[in-house]
């Protein structure tokens, strides 16, 4: 799995303390910004965030690059609606130079089951190619394609949204590659942004599982 940053909102800190500071001033957006010092931003987005009124932390955007993950994350990402996604297209993309899988690490571990896997997704990836030989579309022809298949993806989120990601996705019950994907995401927004996500991570960090089926660690950051 690789995940990238790709792209963000200049001064996301910045930009979100600005709004929530016009939200109860009634001076100029240049003047708000020009009396904003670290400090004061810090302080305000302090109390933003312990107040839960995050609708100002809207205005900073995340665009992040995703490699390298299946397509059964995929199915799960796009459950998230307030959000952008662009995924590498089965329809326009033809796989004849072979097709990337991912393997969980519990049938890694299991050398008699890996090898069944292995050769499954071999014998789909050879009859895959031999349908594109054989003149059928490569939109027909992906039906045969497991979950297992690799994709590539662009994500784009607001601060509001990650956060509320993080919180179901960071979580230990979540499955495990979308989990190691969200929480490779928040260490690379927390990088720029700490701010805005010094608490983001499961519920357990702030207020308790509310997992119905906990996984029985909710003190563990």
């Amino acid at each position: 799995m690789k995940v990238n940053l790709l792209k963000f909102t200049k001064e996301p800190e910045r930009v979100c303390a600005i709004a929530a500071r016009l939200c109860y001033s009634v001076v100029d957006i240049d003047e708000i910004s020009e009396k904003l010092t670290e400090e004061k931003i810090k302080d305000l987005l302090g109390k933003v965030v312990l107040s839960g009124h995050h609708s100002v932390l809207e205005h900073a955007s995340f665009t992040f690059g995703v490699e390298d993950v299946s397509r059964a994350l995929l199915a799960q990402l796009t459950r998230h609606r307030i959000a952008s996604f662009s995924a590498q297209s089965q329809r326009y993309v033809k796989f004849k130079d072979g097709i990337e899988f991912v393997i969980p690490a519990s049938i890694k571990k299991n050398s008699c089951l890996l090898e069944k896997y292995n050769e499954f997704l071999k014998n789909t990836e050879n009859l895959y190619k031999e349908f594109l030989d054989a003149g059928i579309p490569a939109e027909d022809a992906r039906y045969i394609l497991p979950n297992a298949c690799a994709t590539k993806i662009i994500i784009t989120m607001n601060a509001r949204e990650l956060r509320h990601f993080f919180s179901l996705r960071s979580c230990n019950r979540a499955q495990w590659e979308i989990r190691e994907m969200s929480r490779c995401m928040l260490n690379l927004v927390r990088e720029e942004a700490p701010l805005l996500f010094v608490d983001a991570g499961p519920d357990c960090v702030r207020e308790g599982c509310r997992e119905t089926f906990t996984c029985g660690k909710p003190w563990e950051k």
